[in-house]
């Protein structure tokens, strides 16, 4: 085992502030859910499209940047307002951005969507899928920093190792069981499972940005966020986790959560059987 190098830790201070600080406002918005929490959504999405703007080239403060923020905006409005047929237009459109800044635009607009999505019931989706990604993320940074031993993808994300993949993964699915439990709405073994598979959908999603921070030649997407970097830096497991969510939501009827969705929801779903 390789011996932690003790400057690992030396971000871990400044790290958890912010983190206590980022909990406890996502925190309230999410629990309160309504206007506070549409406001959270619109904020995040507007701040993301701004710092994915400065990071290919586009200041936010140009009237070019300024709509493709507005633009992230806007597809947030139409998910709070119930217009669900409208993100594929604001995905689809943004290409007048380029290829590059649609890409990304496509990414937040489904984020924000799914997560105004998943609070339509209750609370429990998306603090199912807040908590998983927060588990793994967290888990993977101390047991990678406790553990250390082979990278996981050296070119792409030198400081991340197959230790810490494995502790994140440990992590997303004891938070899920966790979560499932205190929910009262049963579906402790599924959750495990759809635990597992958004703690591997949040990490590829963390690969991923740091896969474009180091194409483009940068360390962290902004500076918002002391110790995490930017929104993206912050938020790259949570804008691939919440639409997988959605989309597995999508197999269950509701009130259910879509963490009690089996294999066999699964499969009726892709056969073209609706949830009654």
């Amino acid at each position: 085992m390789t011996q932690p190098d003790a400057s690992a830790w030396r971000d871990l201070r400044t790290r958890l502030m912010s983190a206590c600080v980022l909990v406890l406002v996502a925190g309230l918005c999410i629990g309160m859910g309504g206007l506070l929490y549409d406001i959270l959504i619109l904020g995040v999405m507007g701040g993301m499209a701004a710092e994915a703007a400065i990071l290919f080239g586009l200041s936010p403060k140009s009237w070019r940047g300024s709509v493709y923020v507005l633009w992230a905006i806007g597809a947030g409005l139409a998910a709070v307002t119930g217009r669900w047929e409208a993100f594929p237009i604001f995905c689809l459109s943004s290409f007048v951005f380029g290829a590059q800044l649609c890409a990304v635009m496509c990414v937040i607009v489904l984020a924000g969507t799914a997560l105004v999505w998943l609070r339509l019931e209750s609370v429990w989706p998306v603090l199912f899928v807040v908590a998983v990604v927060v588990a793994s993320d967290s888990t993977a940074y101390l047991t990678g920093r406790l553990f250390g031993g082979p990278k996981l993808a050296p070119r792409i994300s030198p400081g991340k190792t197959w230790s810490g993949s494995l502790g994140g993964l440990v992590g997303a699915v004891l938070c899920g069981c966790l979560i499932a439990g205190l929910s009262g709405q049963g579906g402790v073994a599924t959750a495990a499972f759809w635990g597992a598979v958004l703690g591997v959908v949040a990490q590829a999603g963390d690969l991923a940005e740091s896969a474009m921070k180091r194409a483009l030649g940068v360390k962290d997407s902004g500076t918002l966020l002391p110790g995490h970097g930017g929104l993206l830096d912050r938020f790259d497991g949570l804008v691939v986790a919440a639409p997988a969510a959605a989309l597995v939501s999508l197999c269950v009827a509701a009130p259910a959560p879509f963490w009690t969705a089996g294999a066999h929801a699964v499969f009726a779903f892709l056969a073209g059987k609706l949830p009654g």
